[in-house]
C-alpha cells in the first residue's frame, strides 16, 4: 500500500497550487496585521472621458493598483455618485473607491475619491485615515493629474483637494502645485 504523498509530489500542477495557497495564506494575514494598506482603487468613469485614464496612469505610476469600470451612461455615472454619497458640489468626471482593510486594533475604512486627486493626497489619506467620506478635486481644474498643463501654457494656480462628508460638509485637505506635462524629449 502506498501513501498519497508521493503521488502529490509527482504532479507539478498540484504542488504549484499548494505552494501558492500556502504563500497566500501566510503572507496575506501578515500584511493585514502589519497595517500595510493595499493601495488599490476601483474607479468608475464615463465611456467618453479620456482624462480619467490619464489620471489613472498618474496613480499607477505612484504604485497604486487601479481597476477601471466604465459606466454605460452619464445617468448611470450620476447614480453611482449618488449611491456612494458624493455631494453635488464636489463632483467631477470620475469616482474612485478605496477600501482599507482593518489593521490590528483598527477598523476597515472605505473612502470615495472624486476627480483628479493627486497620488500624494491618497498617500496622506491612507496614512492619516481621517473621519471623512472621501477626497475630491471638484470640476476639472487645469494642472491636476490627468489635466496637466502643456508646454507653453501659462502656469496655473495651485489646486485644492477637499475632504467631504456625505452631508455635503467640506474642508480643505491640502493644496497642490499645478502639474505640467514634460516637454518633448523629457525636458
Amino acid at each position: 500500500m502506498s501513501w498519497p504523498v508521493p503521488l502529490l509530489m509527482t504532479r507539478p500542477s498540484v504542488m504549484r497550487s499548494l505552494a501558492v495557497g500556502v504563500v497566500t495564506s501566510v503572507l496575506t494575514p501578515r500584511r493585514a496585521l502589519a497595517g500595510v494598506p493595499v493601495k488599490r482603487l476601483r474607479v468608475y468613469k464615463d465611456a467618453t472621458c479620456s482624462c480619467c485614464d490619464q489620471w489613472a496612469e498618474h496613480v499607477r505610476d505612484a504604485g497604486w493598483g487601479v481597476t477601471m469600470v466604465t459606466e454605460p451612461s452619464f445617468a448611470a455615472m450620476q447614480y453611482r455618485k449618488d449611491t456612494l454619497g458624493v455631494p453635488a458640489a464636489v463632483r467631477s468626471c470620475h469616482t474612485g473607491v478605496l477600501d482599507i482593510m482593518p489593521t490590528r486594533g483598527g477598523a476597515a475604512r472605505q473612502y470615495v475619491v472624486e476627480g483628479h486627486v493627486p497620488a500624494a493626497a491618497l498617500e496622506r489619506l491612507i496614512l492619516e485615515r481621517p473621519n471623512v467620506a472621501g477626497l475630491a478635486v471638484p470640476a476639472m481644474p487645469s494642472g491636476t493629474p490627468g489635466m496637466e498643463l502643456g508646454p507653453g501654457v501659462p502656469d496655473a494656480p495651485p489646486f485644492t483637494v477637499q475632504a467631504f462628508d456625505v452631508d455635503g460638509t467640506t474642508r480643505v485637505f491640502g493644496e497642490y502645485a499645478a502639474l505640467r506635462l514634460a516637454a518633448p524629449g523629457g525636458r
